[in-house]
């Protein structure tokens, strides 16, 4: 069995005073990726006895970037889509093993007022090429904060948050667009009428006390993984950022 864990850890820095080694060591996954270290090359120096160490950064001092831990060493690592416009800003990293990819994601935010939805339109069809040009040669395991709560199922209050970024109508269909291409929510595959389940909360308005969330975090598989498929899980007990890690077990 594989145990794969992501989690945006919103400042691996500060993650790491509010507890991040102690979940690493307890959560023992094969794979673990985190998303928005904001950090910068030699920034930080992380023991992780067991683990090869990846990372993407950013070209922009303290935003976004993302990282991978893995036991087993990858056969390669790739940084970015290979488009120079989305690649500046530490967004992916793909491992291939012998019989599948996993690729981490931080997708960019649409932001206030929507002011980069357009590009983000453009970064959601060049990223599904992507992952469906690797899908030829192997299957794919996807995880990440891809920015957006799918259905009104996936976040508290779908109503009042319909034209805000994360939740607008084109930023939705984008991802039904890439599970309708051959991908599995896997969460929603386990868990198809579950509520409440949220993996992001904002730090206003007591959103976490109240469960206000949204779930925006996912690990997506290709469909030919299906039947490999053992287990999906929102830890949402765990502190330490905004968001909460999310975790997938497979046989592969």
């Amino acid at each position: 069995m594989k145990k794969f864990i992501s989690w945006n850890v919103n400042g691996l820095r500060a993650c790491v005073t509010k507890g991040f080694l102690d979940y690493f060591n307890e959560a023992d996954a094969d794979i673990f990726c985190v998303q928005e270290t904001k950090l910068q090359s030699g920034q930080i120096d992380l023991d992780l006895p067991g683990y090869h160490q990846y990372w993407n950064y950013a070209e922009k001092k303290g935003y976004s970037g993302t990282a991978m831990f893995c036991k087993k060493e990858p056969l390669s690592v790739l940084y970015g889509i290979g488009i120079e416009e989305h690649d500046k800003e530490g967004r992916v990293i793909t491992a291939e093993f012998d019989s599948y990819y996993v690729v981490t994601c931080y997708t960019p935010n649409s932001q206030n007022e929507l002011k980069r939805l357009d590009y983000r339109m453009k970064w959601e069809d060049d990223f599904k090429a992507y992952l469906k040009n690797l899908e030829k040669s192997k299957p794919v395991i996807l995880c990440g904060d891809l920015n957006v709560a799918h259905n009104e199922i996936d976040l508290k209050n779908p109503k009042t948050n319909r034209t805000n970024a994360g939740f607008t109508d084109e930023e939705r269909a984008k991802i039904s667009a890439l599970l309708e291409s051959g991908f599995i929510d896997t969460f929603r595959y386990f868990n198809p009428d579950k509520t409440g389940i949220y993996s992001w909360w904002s730090y206003r308005f007591k959103a976490r006390e109240k469960n206000a969330g949204w779930r925006i975090d996912y690990f997506i598989a290709s469909e030919s993984l299906k039947n490999h498929l053992i287990s999906a899980d929102i830890h949402t007990e765990v502190m330490g950022s905004d968001h909460c890690p999310v975790e997938l077990v497979t046989d592969i």
